[in-house]
């Protein structure tokens, strides 16, 4: 099941129009989501632990960070989008079995990517020192915000290198590399974090610097291994000289654009929803920012696994495979929310626990564990909303779904939180947020089910 070079071979099946049994895709689906859930686990520990080093600083600090996590999520939106856009690209070339496109469009990437990058790094250096007021923050907790946003922003290159190379990687297929670099990743965050926090008594400032050093060091070998050591991508397996061509882009713009546009707006209604929250004090902050820490160790596993499906189904829809891509479709759906409903029960009652290792102030740990256990009840339905559209992607399907994330979030998260918030306080948003959860893993699953999400998925730029 995660024998490597088995995996190789099927996949290579796939691109060969060879036909695979019930028990060969499930051990495709599975041996390729289990790195990938390691890597999403790992980074997202290290957001915890950055998190839980910065709470033992106090409340003030912690919600200095948490106030500032939604503009940091834009930024990891921005670098995940535009890295699909060529990614999706990739995938189909390599079903089709074209590698020499593969390898143009990963260059294309890597120049376009970068340029992007480093124009969104300049605006947030710009910006920086009036972003925690437009939030709603006090003068208090705004200096900490700033210092941890001004040194996250130098780190963005770095980190749409690394989202760049992780895609491409997974789109051949490797999702074991990322995985380990994501390990040493978080390894190398928490030493780094140790000495500048603790050592060097530098405080949110030295959580801010142990990440971008960590970040630096982990996308530099993705890079390295991409676009040097890749059997498929590596440069050195070019056969024709390397020329510009648009329609690469116009196509990256055409699928990126979208899901740009989707992480814009989504991650506007999380700025938005912190808004919602300033009002009700620090405590609500830090607790709002703890409890949404913790529960992103019980929805990653959903990513992996939508991960798994971007790959296999963008690279059955590459090949012409499409009964192939819609049997990958309900199989990674089908373990996404298993997967995900176990760790809901899991999260409901080691919540406590998990609020207390980032905390030990009283009033956060309580405000934190109810929210927790109010969102534990729809995690089942949050996997079929990332599930779903990971396998949108794979086909290229890009519009709709960030549509109906869109509506849902903007139309029934942050009107009912805006309701309930005045009322019932942090308790409010996140019922909001269950509601919300709910709504859309229905929507992507009548999607999937009845949906012409294949059939109307654009075709791969020639």
């Amino acid at each position: 099941m995660f024998n490597k070079k088995k995996n190789d071979a099927l996949l290579a099946s796939i691109r060969n129009g060879n036909v695979l049994s019930q028990r060969d895709k499930i051990n495709l689906v599975l041996g390729l989501s289990l790195p990938s859930i390691l890597a999403q686990i790992t980074t997202v520990l290290m957001f915890y632990i950055d998190t839980a080093m910065v709470g033992a600083l106090g409340a003030k600090e912690s919600a200095g960070v948490g106030l500032i996590q939604a503009p940091m999520w834009l930024y990891s939106g921005i670098t995940v989008a535009s890295a699909m856009g060529f990614s999706v690209q990739v995938a189909h070339f390599i079903g089709a079995g074209d590698f020499q496109k593969a390898r143009n469009v990963a260059r294309h990437g890597l120049v376009a990517t970068l340029l992007l990058s480093l124009f969104v790094c300049i605006i947030g250096l710009l910006i920086s020192g009036k972003l925690p007021f437009w939030l709603g923050g006090k003068a208090d907790i705004a200096p900490d915000a700033t210092a941890y946003f001004f040194i996250y922003t130098l780190a963005l290159p770095f980190l749409q290198l690394g989202v760049l190379s992780t895609n491409l990687l997974k789109a051949t297929g490797n999702m074991l590399i990322p995985s380990i670099i994501n390990v040493g990743m978080c390894v190398l965050d928490i030493v780094f974090n140790y000495v500048f926090i603790f050592q060097l008594h530098l405080g949110v400032a030295g959580a801010a610097l142990g990440t971008l050093f960590a970040i630096v060091v982990a996308s530099s070998s993705e890079a390295f291994i991409a676009f040097f050591r890749s059997p498929i991508l590596a440069v050195k397996h070019s056969t024709e000289r390397f020329k510009w061509q648009f329609n690469y882009i116009r196509h990256a713009l055409k699928l990126g654009s979208p899901m740009a546009l989707q992480y814009v707006l989504m991650t506007s209604a999380q700025i938005v929803s912190t808004i919602i929250v300033s009002p009700l004090g620090n405590f609500a902050i830090a607790a709002h920012t703890f409890a949404l820490a913790a529960e992103s160790l019980c929805y990653m596993p959903g990513y992996g696994i939508g991960d798994a499906a971007t790959t296999l189904v963008g690279q059955s829809y590459g090949a012409s495979q499409y009964s192939l891509c819609r049997s990958f479709a309900y199989i990674s759906l089908a373990l996404g929310m298993i997967t995900m409903g176990l760790m809901g029960f899991i999260m409901y009652i080691f919540a406590p626990e998990m609020i207390g290792f980032m905390s030990p102030v009283a009033e956060i740990r309580e405000l934190g564990v109810q929210s927790l256990r109010i969102v534990a009840f729809v995690e089942t339905m949050f996997a079929a909303s990332i599930v779903g559209n990971s396998i949108c992607i794979g086909a290229g399907d890009t519009f709709k779904p960030a549509l109906i994330n869109l509506l849902s979030m903007w139309g029934v998260r942050l009107t009912l939180a805006a309701f309930l918030a005045p009322a019932y306080g942090l308790k409010g948003v996140w019922i909001a947020m269950a509601i919300e959860l709910f709504v859309r893993g229905s929507i992507f699953l009548w999607r999937l089910t009845c949906g012409n999400w294949m059939k109307l998925a654009p075709k791969t730029a020639s």
